[in-house]
């Protein structure tokens, strides 16, 4: 198998019309974030692993995203191997808060891999077959990340079953791929 599935053979276009599709076609049977997080602050505490930074707080407050705490979060998110930063997805945001809802969580995220630039991307499917080259990492639409008090089997398993987006368990190397991209597992 050559890269991950979380991304093969999507174009961002193609992917952002896969994803509303298939929110159109769950409606009723997977929870939208907003069903989950409800309609007040929406937070988030994160932890960049290679480089200490954190983000600790509500990045959607009164019915919108917080820019200035998007912002932030997209500086943690970033390449550190190129210090490139992209906006992320906030869909992404909303998965990872609905994720850590639904598990009671009280710890926050450490995220392993945020936004990839293209070129690190390409260097890190040249050294592993499970890194796919069209890797929504590169669109900011997806994260590795660990849960802290949380087995990662049990977070890639509740992560599933909410239809949000991707779902990929690295189990050996204990982290969870999550995206907001059409729904899948592997």
């Amino acid at each position: 198998m050559q890269g991950c599935p979380c991304c093969d053979g999507f174009g961002r276009r193609n992917l952002l019309r896969g994803a509303l599709g298939l929110g159109l076609a769950c409606t009723g049977i997977a929870p939208a974030p907003a069903q989950i997080l409800g309609g007040g602050p929406r937070s988030l505490a994160i932890q960049r692993i290679q480089t200490g930074e954190s983000f600790e707080g509500a990045y959607w407050r009164d019915g919108r995203y917080d820019r200035e705490a998007l912002q932030q979060l997209d500086w943690v998110f970033r390449d550190p191997s190129l210090e490139e930063v992209t906006p992320m997805d906030p869909r992404l945001f909303d998965l990872l808060a609905a994720v850590a809802r639904q598990m009671d969580a009280t710890e926050g995220y450490q995220v392993v891999s945020g936004y990839r630039a293209p070129e690190t991307n390409a260097a890190r499917a040249r050294e592993s077959r499970r890194v796919s080259r069209a890797s929504l990492h590169m669109s900011g639409m997806a994260a590795d990340v660990r849960l802290v008090g949380r087995e990662s089997m049990g977070m890639a398993r509740l992560a599933a079953e909410m239809q949000m987006g991707g779902v990929g368990l690295y189990r050996r190397d204990g982290f969870v791929h999550l995206d907001c991209g059409p729904s899948r597992r592997w």
